[in-house]
This record gives structure tokens, C-alpha cells and sequence, in this order.
């Protein structure tokens, strides 16, 4: 009867070892099954695959995370460890487009892309007279405005502490920039080489776009032109997507271009806290300069600015801080002084609403943050001229360079006007141009625009 018993009992132990190891594989299979095996191509980012593959840019998080499933137990697929860094010749992974698949969470964005968002892919064959729907590849998105109550100021000062955005604290500072790295090799320009590079700004990695001209390098380097980007809801922001016409018109003259992503924005290290409310991205912007100031390649001597929108806000602070910036232009940009700003400039809304999160709804909040740290300008008109980068445009490094279209709607054409006079009051060299009819990316009038950028830096920062 024993002997009965203990033979049931191994069959039972033998059957459970026999049908543990199945269901197991099954399950692991369930999991890494692929719908598609793609090789990534020259110009292909994870968004663009995603957007062909799975109908949704922002699913590229799920492409990561079945793509190192399948690697665990396939040496043929590639391991991602930053999403992005791309390899032509991976192996990825389309999960079906309805699976599920567990993984250890990628920073993915939570938000809806704008419509109107390009690949790297046109980087090669991309030139100066890009067509409108190569321009508008810019597409600065307007912010929503979500009131939220906000327990403490988003800048907490000492007594007798100056507010960070003054402009006298930023010259007391120091941005000292890093050594520049090459995360990635893209395809190249036309006649010049592309890079996905990376520096330090206050600790935080920051990625960046990196062109270099082919060709014979100048005796002293290449020219730079330091390239700063508008709005974009950091959370879809990625280094290789959007400005691709812009960056070309400059790459292609003879210029490197080195365009921060700033903090935040993509895999960059650090909180987006907004280009208002604190001098954040105007800090990794500058760290960007002194960064790209070390670059072999570049003259550290020649260095020219160019932003757009909320960039060009970057652009002008910048260029009363530091005396390293030869010349600036700016598209469209937000270049009053704050009391214009409250009284002048409020982002429409966006349809899509921005992602629940402390740090992004307190940097569109900066209005209320600051009159509610430092009254309205009326009533402390000091403290507002202080944070003013307008306020000291006679001390601006370089000749300036405006462009707005009659009919942005996301920028008024009056902040550029300001601006204009302001630097003609004190004296300055202001260059000013309008576009009838033309939008905030300038789309219509691009190759008129550029055309204009690229002879104003050449003047001013080639010195040709």
C-alpha cells in the first residue's frame, strides 16, 4: 500500500515538473511575441516607427519594452537602454497593437503629438527652400493654461536674496559647460555631419542636436550658431524631430549648429519648470555656449544665437549676460518685457491639455507665481524691470535680427515692435522684418527668412 502510494505521488511530482516549464514558456511567449521585426533604417527615430507601426507616435515606449523582452531571450534583437539613442541595423520589436507588455517604465510622453510633427528622415535631402510642410516642422505648440492651486513659489529666496531671473544675479553666476560627448552618429546633411551629443548644465545631462560642416576646417574653427528651440510640450519633445529645415539652412552654410534640448525636454536630466518663471533653459543654454566653446571643431570666438518663440525670450537674456554671443536672430519670438508680457501676451489655449504634473502646470503658472511673490508691476515696478531682459539692451553682446509674421497667433507681432524700439532708443543695431500674412512659423516667407538669418550671421559672426 506504501509502495502504491509513493508511486502516485512521484507520477503526480513527475506530471507537475512536466507541465511547470510549458506554462511558463507559453507565458514568457505570450509576452515577447512580435507583430513585426523592423531594422532601423538611416533617418528612422522610435516615435516615427511607432507612428507607422502601432498608428500613435507616443507608443514608442511599448516598441522599447518589447524590444528588450525579446532581446533577453534573442541575441539577434537589440537592447535599448535610452530610447533615444538609435542604431541603424537594430532589430526591433512591433509588439501586436493590442498587447499588453509589462516592463520596468520608460519616461513616456502622456500627451498627443501635434499633428504636424517631422522625422529626422528629410535631414539629408532638406535644403534652404524647403517646401511649407518642411518649414512647419517647426510647430512651436501653444501652451493651455491650467490653473492649479500652488502651495509655495516655485523660487524660494533667502532675506536680501535676488531673485534667480534678475538679470543682475544671472551675470553674478557661473556656466561653466562641460566637454561635449557624441551619444550618436546620425545620417548626415547634405555637407555636413549630424550627431545626437550631450553636456552638463547644473549637473543635468542634457541632450542636444550637433552638426558639423564637412570640408577644410577654418584656421581658428568654424563658425557657431547656438540654436534655440520654442515651446514644445517637453514630455513628446525629441532631439531629432521638428526645426529640420531651420537647422539645415544654417548647417549648410558653413556653420556648426548646436541646438539644446534643455532640461527636461526628451531624455534631457532635470524638470522643465518653463522659459519665464525661473532662468532655467536660459541656464542650460549658456552652459550650451560654453560647452560648445571648448568643441575642437568650433571657434570659440565666433558664436551667433538664433531663437524662436518662447527661444527667442532664451535668446535676448542671454545676450545681456554673456559677451560671447556675436549676434542674435530671432523668429517670432517672445522678446517683451515682462509688465508687456501680462499685459500684452497670454498663450491661447490648446485643445490637447497638458500632462497632471506639479512641475509643468507651476511653470505655466509664473504670471501668478511672481505677482503673487512681488505685486504686479504697478505696484513694484523695480523688481519687474529687474527680471526684464529689455531693461538692459544696451548692454546686449551683438547686433539683433527680428522676424514675425503679421498673423502668428500664438505671438503677438507688437512684442517684436517693442523690442525693435527699444533697442533703437538706446542706440543699438536692430534689424526688423514683417511678413504679411504669414503665420508664427513663418512658413510662407521661410526661404526669404532664412535667406536673411543666414546673410545676417554671416556679417556678424563669420565676419565675411
Amino acid at each position: 500500500m506504501k509502495q502504491t502510494q509513493r508511486i502516485s505521488f512521484l507520477c503526480l511530482c513527475s506530471l507537475l515538473l512536466t507541465l511547470l516549464p510549458v506554462n511558463l514558456v507559453q507565458a514568457q511567449t505570450a509576452v515577447q511575441e512580435c507583430a513585426n521585426s523592423v531594422i532601423v533604417q538611416p533617418g528612422d527615430t522610435l516615435s516615427t516607427i511607432a507612428g507607422e507601426y502601432l498608428g500613435n507616435q507616443i507608443a514608442y515606449a511599448r516598441i522599447v519594452a518589447a524590444t528588450n523582452a525579446k532581446a533577453d531571450t534573442d541575441a539577434t534583437y537589440a537592447s535599448i537602454d535610452n530610447p533615444n539613442v538609435l542604431e541603424v541595423g537594430w532589430r526591433l520589436c512591433i509588439p501586436a497593437t493590442n498587447e499588453t507588455v509589462a516592463t520596468t517604465p520608460v519616461s513616456s510622453p502622456s500627451a498627443a503629438l501635434p499633428s504636424a510633427a517631422s522625422s529626422n528622415s528629410t535631414a539629408a535631402n532638406s535644403t534652404a527652400a524647403s517646401s511649407n510642410a518642411a518649414t512647419n516642422a517647426a510647430i512651436t505648440t501653444t501652451e493651455s493654461i491650467t490653473p492649479t492651486a500652488s502651495p509655495e513659489p516655485l523660487v524660494q529666496l533667502a532675506p536680501g536674496e535676488l531673485h534667480p531671473l534678475t538679470i543682475a544675479r544671472m551675470r553674478q553666476e557661473s556656466y561653466p559647460g562641460s566637454d561635449i560627448v557624441i551619444e550618436q552618429v546620425l545620417e548626415p546633411g547634405v555637407n555636413y555631419e549630424r550627431y545626437i551629443a550631450s553636456y552638463l548644465s547644473e549637473g543635468n545631462k542634457i541632450y542636444a542636436m550637433l552638426t558639423v560642416p564637412n570640408g577644410e576646417r577654418p584656421a581658428t574653427g568654424w563658425p557657431v550658431i547656438v540654436f534655440n528651440h520654442g515651446y514644445i510640450p517637453p514630455e513628446v519633445y525629441r532631439t531629432t524631430e521638428r526645426y529640420v529645415a531651420y537647422v539645415d539652412a544654417f548647417a549648410r552654410n558653413g556653420y556648426i549648429v548646436f541646438r539644446s534640448d534643455y532640461r527636461g525636454h526628451g531624455f534631457s536630466e532635470g524638470d522643465a519648470s518653463g522659459g519665464y518663471g525661473t532662468p532655467a533653459y536660459t541656464v542650460d543654454v549658456l552652459n550650451a555656449v560654453s560647452s560648445i566653446k571648448r568643441y575642437a571643431a568650433a571657434d570659440p570666438n565666433r558664436i551667433g544665437m538664433w531663437g524662436h518663440s518662447m527661444g527667442g525670450q532664451v535668446t535676448l537674456r542671454a545676450m545681456v549676460v554673456t559677451q560671447d554671443i556675436k549676434a542674435g536672430v530671432i523668429w517670432a519670438g517672445v522678446v517683451a518685457s515682462y509688465p508687456d508680457l501680462l499685459e500684452h501676451w497670454r498663450r491661447r489655449n490648446n485643445s490637447t491639455p497638458p500632462p497632471d504634473t506639479t512641475t509643468t502646470n507651476r511653470a505655466r503658472r509664473w504670471r501668478e507665481e511672481l505677482t503673487e511673490q512681488f505685486g504686479a508691476p504697478e505696484e513694484n515696478p523695480q523688481f519687474w524691470a529687474s527680471i526684464s531682459p529689455n531693461t538692459y539692451v544696451a548692454d546686449l553682446s551683438g547686433p539683433i535680427q527680428l522676424h514675425h509674421g503679421t498673423l502668428d497667433e500664438s505671438v503677438p507681432l507688437e512684442l517684436s515692435q517693442l523690442l525693435r524700439d527699444e533697442i533703437q532708443a538706446v542706440g543699438g543695431v536692430v534689424e526688423y522684418y514683417e511678413y504679411p500674412g504669414d503665420n508664427h512659423n513663418i512658413s510662407a516667407n521661410f526661404n526669404t527668412a532664412a535667406a536673411r538669418s543666414v546673410a545676417f550671421f554671416d556679417r556678424y559672426v563669420k565676419g565675411e
